[in-house]
C-alpha cells in the first residue's frame, strides 16, 4: 500500500501553482487577445509557439505568440475565436522527468493553467485537430503567422532572410515552419479562406501599452547601468570584450533573459562600421570608444549607444568631432513632436542644424566636411522615418501611422563619419513618444564631454576587483 501511495505521489505535478510570465499580469495578455478578436471579426486566429531548444538552453518564446499569451511552454498552440470571444489554448501533457530533471514546474492541460493564464480553456495537444476540424466544418476564416517567428537576439527580417536564404539554397530547400504549418491547416481545413496574422498583429504592437512602457523602461535604465559601467571599467590595455563582461554582469544582474543583439563594442578605426561586433581589439590609448549593447528583458528590447574616449579624456580634437555631432544630434532630437510626420520633423532639424554650422567653431576641414555631409543626408532624405521602433524586437514593426503618436517608441542614431581616417561617432537614445511631445529614456546616460570625463574619472567599475594588471 505504500509502495502504491509513493506512486501515485510521484506520477502527479507537486507545483500547487504554474510558473507563468511575470513580465505583465494575465489581463495584459487578455487585453491583446481581445484586440486581435475585434479585428478579425468572425474569424478565428491560430498561432503555434516556439519548439523546445536543440541543447541545454533555457526556452524563449516567440514574440508573436507571447503577445498575445505570455506562454513559455514548447510546441503550445492557441486559438483565438473572434465570434465565440474565447481563447484556447494547447499544451503538451504533465512530464514529470522533464520537470524534475530539467526545467522545474511548468504549464501543463487543465483548470489550474486556465487559471494562471487567464485563458478560457487549456487542453491537451493532442485535441488541437479536433478543434480544427470544427472550425474547417463551419468554413471560416483562418488568420495566422505566415512570417518565421522571432526568438532572442533577433528581429524579423532577420528570420525572414535566412528562411528565404535556406528555401533558395539547391542543398537544402527547407520551408519554414510557419509555411508547414499553414499546409497542414490548409490540408485540414480546405474550405477556410486563410489570412496572414502578422499585420494584424504588427498594428497592435506598434502602440505600446502602460506596461509595456514600464518593462521597456526598465530595460532601458538596465542598459543605462551596463554603458555606465562600461564606462567606469574602461582603460587602455583591456580588449572590446571585456567591457561587454561588464554589461553582461549588470544585465543579469537584473533579471534579463539575455542580450537583445550582439554587443557592438567598438574602438578606433573599428567605428567606421555600424554594426561592427568581434570586439576583440585591444583599447588604444588616446581612441575614441563606441558602445552599443542592450538587454533582451522579459521579452522587451532597449537600444542605447554611447561614445566615449578610452582614457576618460577627450582630446581637443575629439571635443570638436564629437562637440559638433552631439550639436547636430540634439537639433534632431528636439525637433521631434507629438503628432507630426518624420518629414515635418527633419525639415524643422536642418534648419537648426544649417545655423549650428554657421557658428560651429570649426579648426579642422575634415571634422566639418563630415558634419556637412551629416546635415545633407538629413537635407536629401526622404523623410520616412527618424530611425528604427523598438519593443519585443530591437528593430520592432513600424509605427502604425504617418505621424508620431503616443506610445509609439524608437530609436535615433545618425552616424558621421570621417572618411580618410576610418572612424565614426553615432549616439543613440530611446524616444518615447507622450501626449504633450516626448520623453528620452535614456537621457539619464552621460552625453555631455563634461558628464562623460566627470563619470570616468570616479571609482572603477564593479568588475575592478577582478582585474589582474598584464
Amino acid at each position: 500500500m505504500k509502495n502504491t501511495l509513493l506512486l501515485l505521489l510521484t506520477a502527479l505535478p507537486l507545483c500547487a501553482q504554474p510558473v507563468f510570465t511575470d513580465a505583465f499580469p494575465a489581463q495584459e495578455f487578455a487585453a491583446h487577445r481581445n484586440a486581435v478578436m475585434a479585428a478579425i471579426g468572425q474569424g478565428v486566429a491560430i498561432l503555434q509557439g516556439t519548439t523546445e531548444r536543440p541543447g541545454e538552453q533555457a526556452l524563449r518564446q516567440s514574440n508573436q505568440f507571447f503577445y498575445v499569451s505570455g506562454v513559455v511552454e514548447p510546441r503550445a498552440i492557441l486559438i483565438i475565436d473572434g465570434r465565440a470571444k474565447t481563447s484556447t489554448l494547447f499544451l503538451n501533457p504533465y512530464n514529470q522527468r522533464r520537470e524534475t530533471m530539467m526545467f522545474g514546474p511548468g504549464l501543463f492541460p487543465g483548470e489550474a493553467a486556465a487559471k494562471a493564464t487567464g485563458i478560457d480553456a487549456v487542453l491537451p495537444r493532442e485535441d488541437f485537430r479536433k478543434a480544427l476540424e470544427t472550425i474547417a466544418r463551419e468554413g471560416r476564416t483562418i488568420f495566422t503567422p505566415y512570417r518565421p517567428e522571432v526568438l532572442g537576439e533577433a528581429s524579423a527580417s532577420d528570420p525572414a532572410a535566412l528562411a528565404r536564404n535556406t528555401k533558395a539554397d539547391p542543398w537544402d530547400g527547407r520551408i519554414s515552419r510557419e509555411e508547414a504549418f499553414l499546409a497542414h491547416l490548409k490540408e485540414v481545413a480546405a474550405k477556410s479562406e486563410f489570412q496572414d496574422l502578422d499585420p494584424i498583429l504588427d498594428k497592435l504592437r506598434g502602440t505600446k501599452t502602460l506596461r509595456e512602457i514600464a518593462v521597456i523602461r526598465e530595460a532601458t535604465r538596465i542598459t543605462g547601468m551596463a554603458i555606465i559601467e562600461a564606462m567606469r571599467d574602461c582603460r587602455p590595455g583591456i580588449k572590446e570584450y571585456e567591457l561587454q563582461a561588464d554589461a553582461e554582469f549588470v544585465f543579469k544582474k537584473y533579471g534579463a533573459y539575455g542580450p537583445s543583439y550582439f554587443a557592438l563594442i567598438a574602438t578606433g578605426q573599428n567605428t567606421w562600421y555600424s554594426h561592427y561586433h568581434k570586439d576583440t581589439a585591444v583599447l588604444q590609448d588616446g581612441d575614441l570608444l563606441q558602445f552599443d549593447y542592450a538587454p533582451d528583458y522579459k521579452n522587451y528590447q532597449s537600444d542605447v549607444t554611447r561614445v566615449f574616449p578610452v582614457n576618460g579624456k577627450f582630446t581637443a580634437r575629439q571635443k570638436e568631432f564629437y562637440g559638433i555631432y552631439l550639436k547636430l544630434y540634439q537639433a534632431v532630437m528636439t525637433s521631434i513632436e507629438v503628432h507630426q510626420k518624420p518629414s515635418a520633423i527633419i525639415a524643422k532639424a536642418v534648419k537648426k542644424m544649417d545655423a549650428i554650422l554657421a557658428a560651429y567653431p570649426f579648426t579642422d576641414n575634415r571634422i566639418k566636411a563630415a558634419a556637412q555631409t551629416f546635415v545633407d543626408k538629413y537635407r536629401n532624405s526622404r523623410g520616412n522615418s527618424l530611425g528604427h521602433t523598438v519593443g519585443l524586437e530591437v528593430h520592432d514593426v513600424r509605427n502604425p501611422t504617418e505621424t508620431l503618436e503616443p506610445g509609439q517608441i524608437f530609436t535615433i542614431e545618425p552616424a558621421m563619419l570621417i572618411p580618410e581616417e576610418h572612424v565614426g561617432i553615432r549616439l543613440e537614445d530611446m524616444i518615447l513618444i507622450t501626449g504633450t511631445g516626448y520623453e528620452n529614456l535614456s537621457a539619464f546616460v552621460p552625453v555631455e564631454i563634461e558628464d562623460i570625463e566627470k563619470m570616468m574619472s570616479g571609482h572603477k567599475g564593479l568588475s575592478d576587483a577582478l582585474w589582474v594588471p598584464r
